[in-house]
């Protein structure tokens, strides 16, 4: 059977061919604030309300279902990212040519079976839409309910969501969900630090996301509240130090775009990197004689980490100066969820940071059908 096609943002995609009304529950009280280890839990009770499923076919002929209230975040628009198929090459990964050995061996096939979402430590929680795409893939009769949405914060020791249905649907799903949701939860909780410690200005991932996973890596930035950059090579012009090597030079580089772009009829945006001020005041320079396609300035470790812990900002703050709002502005390197608060009084536009995707800790989520017993587990070692 070939791959599964979902677009990769069901909302403005799918192609609506009927509407069924379905129950998810909404939170009902306020979670405590993030990363606050003390607090105690809370447990929401949760409440049914009501919701819409709306209903296509894909073009292998089978029913696609997706939530749309919990959708609270769409991910990014992306031309060729094939979202269905990076969940069914998860899935294949998993199953190999025998599919889960164990379940077939223990479970009898028309068991049903209740497992609820634990949240095993603070922060936010991401991948809630993407968990109900993965369950309507293994099985779509599984029912998926939460008392939380897409960027709303847990606590340790919350039962967040459940899922009910049939058992060996529910255990083959739940290691592709949890490793979904613990990755995308690891980012969002990272990024909603950074972005409230760096406020007014914005924060941004890179590209240097897990191979195969960019377009879910981006998603979790936005749903922990940042800005996308450039999604990959095609949507942006962004020239950076190797390019300007290449070229001989920042103002070369640039007025090779500015001509590749008018010959090929393009508008997209337009970013330059520069390392030094000297770089930078040439890229003014040049920019205020010319006509040009640029749009934003990268000040490229203009951060300067200090032997005790802190670093100098004088030289970012200078470069800021210099452009004077006439692009935009971006810092990079040396960004850390310890330096960002520093680094965003300058008045940087953007502040990017590898660090959200490239080595984020996982927030640790489970999902267990005894639930009594898991909290039990979970309190014996400080994880509930």
């Amino acid at each position: 059977m070939p791959a599964l096609s979902l677009p990769f943002s069901p909302l403005r995609s799918l192609r609506y061919t009927s509407i069924v009304a379905a129950n998810i529950w909404s939170p009902s009280s306020l979670l405590p604030p993030l990363l606050r280890s003390s607090s105690r839990l809370v447990r929401p009770s949760l409440r049914p309300s009501s919701s819409i499923f709306s209903v296509s076919t894909d073009y292998v002929g089978r029913s696609v279902a997706v939530a749309v209230e919990s959708m609270a975040v769409e991910p990014p628009s992306h031309p060729t990212y094939d979202l269905k198929a990076v969940i069914a090459l998860a899935l294949s990964e998993d199953a190999g040519d025998r599919g889960d050995v164990t379940c077939l061996a223990i479970i009898p096939k028309d068991m049903k079976a209740e497992a609820h979402f634990i949240a095993k430590e603070d922060g936010v929680v991401a991948g809630i839409a993407l968990a109900e795409m993965i369950f309507n893939e293994v099985d779509h009769f599984l029912k998926v309910e939460w008392s939380v949405k897409d960027g709303d914060l847990v606590c340790k020791g919350m039962q967040f969501g459940k899922v009910y249905g049939n058992a060996h649907s529910i255990i083959v799903a739940e290691r592709i969900v949890l490793n979904f949701m613990q990755r995308m939860s690891g980012i969002a909780t990272l990024t909603k630090a950074m972005a409230d410690a760096a406020h007014p200005s914005c924060i941004l991932e890179t590209r240097k996301t897990a191979p195969g996973l960019r377009l879910v890596d981006k998603w979790a930035v936005l749903i922990g509240g940042g800005k996308n950059h450039r999604l990959g090579l095609f949507d942006m012009v962004m020239i950076k130090d190797n390019h300007i090597s290449i070229a001989g030079g920042v103002t070369n580089a640039l007025k090779s775009v500015d001509e590749f772009l008018q010959q090929s009829n393009l508008q997209m945006p337009v970013e330059v990197e520069t390392r030094t001020l000297e770089e930078l005041e040439e890229l003014l320079e040049f920019s205020s004689q010319n006509r040009t396609s640029l749009t934003r300035i990268m000040l490229d470790n203009m951060v300067v980490p200090l032997p005790n812990g802190d670093v100098d900002v004088s030289m970012l703050k200078d470069a800021v100066q210099l452009v004077n709002g006439r692009f935009e502005t971006e810092a990079s390197g040396n960004v850390t969820i310890e330096t960002v608060k520093k680094i965003g009084e300058t008045g940087v536009t953007y502040i990017s940071s590898g660090a959200l995707t490239h080595s984020v800790k996982a927030l640790d989520i489970s999902l267990k059908i005894d639930t009594e017993l898991a909290l039990q587990v979970g309190r014996r070692t400080n994880r509930a």
